[in-house]
């Protein structure tokens, strides 16, 4: 389902755009509007709308539209739809060569580009755990390393390693002695 055009508009509309069109749809095929229309009648504007508030959703809000952007762009480039953000190879059948072609996804024909896809997979739920969970070990880490720290200088209050050290071997070599 092509969300433009169940808005009627452009590829290129404005957040204010899509939501004057969507209110404009939502007037006409709002289902309590319909409620005393025959079942066909009201069905159909039940269908209508839900397709509005589907195609409304996801164009008003700045990630899902760049996702669907960049999904539908490959999809009507003759690339894998539907694969996320594809890293895959595939083959596509050009009817005015009548014959197949490698698909490329990195070439300058196709219409994504690397900043795209990287931008795709930098804000995906996956890499955004990793790096969540890669903050959570680094600050135990950080934590972990401040209270050793802290430990040390209230068991060697003014002594350097090394120092401590000498101490400890000069304590054996008394208890040797003994």
């Amino acid at each position: 389902m092509d969300y433009y055009k169940v808005l009627g508009l452009s590829s290129n509309a404005t957040k204010d755009e899509i939501k004057e069109a969507f209110r404009n749809i939502a007037k006409k095929f709002h289902p309590d509007k319909h409620s005393a229309s025959p079942k066909s009648v009201r069905d159909g504007a039940t269908v209508r709308f839900k397709q509005a508030s589907e195609a409304y959703e996801v164009l008003v809000d700045d990630h899902k539209r760049a996702d669907y952007n960049l999904r539908s762009n490959r999809s009507n480039q003759g690339g894998p739809s539907g694969s996320g953000y594809g890293y895959g190879y595939g083959y596509t059948y050009d009817s005015r060569k009548n014959r197949s072609s490698s698909y490329d996804h990195y070439s300058t024909k196709a219409s994504v580009s690397r900043f795209q896809i990287a931008l795709g997979y930098i804000n995906s739920r996956a890499f955004l755990l990793n790096v969540a969970f890669a903050g959570a070990i680094l600050s135990g880490l950080a934590v972990v390393e401040i209270g050793r720290d802290a430990i040390w200088k209230m068991q060697n209050p003014g002594k350097s390693f090394e120092e401590a050290m000498e101490s400890i071997q000069k304590t054996k070599t008394v208890k040797e002695k003994e």
